[in-house]
């Protein structure tokens, strides 16, 4: 396919990845956004770089990913910082559970290690009294997304790539047709977030909102992107609003708190204050300190959240020309470059270094035939 036109619908930073790797490889790649290039979900995360272990697939897809995020590790405008993941134990039951989580990660080549509860204190003093202990995943890192995916469009850009300001209306024969009635023909890849079925109905995407808080600068106060054990069950799980103790610290000082999660298919960007208020309340109770910082600005975004929870990464089922890369949920900072070396290596027909069999979107197709 090398030489071939590629348009790739949405410039968060999943389409921005993908746009750079497919001008890489040689393809004459047309990026289209309606809005900011990094705008969406990949401005309103954390951008934190995390290899999640409950789930195989997405714990090979993370760690890959994370390895293709070190040649971006000098990049200025990234805000690249290795602070470390510091999960947090609340409990002996909590704590019970490390020695597993060890053995995944392990096995899949990270480096990772258990702290008892004075190791804790010492990684992160001001956290409450009585935690048991914890876990320390130390290469682990935290970015500024939107510049990042801005990189990446303009390094395809710099390989001839264009980038059309629009929106898609529909897929047709052999392309996609703007709103302003502008035909574009070639490959297309759409990787749109929670407005997928827009374009590809048949591909289930919920939105799944979420808030953060930024307080002013207060250096020192926090030193690793710190969470409890049990954000993994707000992530993965399937409440319908759920909150957990997710606290990052910014480079500038400033502390980013999270996180919040709540299935919304309006997908209304009003901060809700209940929400906000029980998000606070939990991160308080681990880090009592916080209580008394100001915070600057609150916001939400919107997860893309596929009908398993793993992103749909492949050809489109019944669509010869059209890809997907769409539904990470909370990964998709994470693991934005292992997606798109993942496509460039189906368009290439070449072996790729992890299974991408598991998120193929043609898994859909065979769960209904089941």
């Amino acid at each position: 396919m090398s030489g071939d036109a590629l348009i790739v619908i949405g410039a968060g930073i999943v389409g921005a990845a993908c746009a750079e790797r497919a001008s890489a490889e040689g393809f004459a790649v047309t990026l289209v956004e309606s809005g900011t290039v990094g705008g969406g979900a990949t401005a309103a995360a954390m951008g934190h770089l995390v290899a999640m272990d409950d789930d195989p697939a997405e714990l090979a897809l993370s760690h890959y990913s994370l390895d293709l995020w070190n040649a971006l590790a000098d990049l200025p405008q990234a805000q690249f910082s290795r602070c470390g993941t510091l999960w947090v134990a609340a409990e002996e039951r909590e704590l019970a559970g490390i020695p597993a989580k060890l053995d995944r990660l392990v096995a899949a080549g990270i480096q990772a290690e258990a702290v008892d509860a004075t190791a804790l204190y010492q990684l992160e003093p001001m956290l409450a009294p009585g935690l048991a202990g914890g876990m320390l995943v130390p290469h682990e890192a935290v970015v500024y997304g939107p510049a990042v995916a801005m990189h990446l469009a303009d390094c395809a850009q710099s390989r001839g790539a264009r980038l059309l300001r629009g929106r898609a209306r529909r897929l047709t024969r052999g392309g996609v047709e703007l709103e302003d009635g502008q035909i574009l023909r070639g490959t297309v890849l759409v990787a749109t977030g929670c407005a997928l079925p827009e374009l590809l109905p048949d591909l289930p995407m919920r939105a799944r909102k979420g808030h953060l808080a930024i307080t002013q600068r207060h250096p020192g106060l926090l030193h690793h992107q710190t969470l409890e054990l049990g954000y993994a069950d707000s992530a993965h799980g399937s409440d319908a609003s759920s909150v957990a103790f997710n606290v990052q610290p910014r480079p500038t000082g400033q502390i980013l708190i999270g996180s919040s999660r709540e299935f919304d298919d309006t997908m209304d960007p009003a901060v809700s204050m209940p929400m906000l208020r029980r998000m606070l309340e939990r991160s308080f109770r681990y880090m009592p300190a916080l209580r008394g910082l100001d915070a600057l600005r609150v916001w939400t975004g919107f997860r893309p959240t596929s009908i398993d929870g793993r992103p749909y990464i492949g050809r489109v089922p019944g669509m010869d020309d059209v890809w997907v890369a769409a539904g990470h949920e909370g990964l998709g900072i994470t693991t934005a470059l292992g997606t798109a070396q993942l496509l460039a290596d189906q368009w290439m027909q070449r072996p790729s270094a992890i299974d991408s069999t598991p998120f193929d979107p043609a898994r859909l197709a065979a769960t209904a035939a089941a």
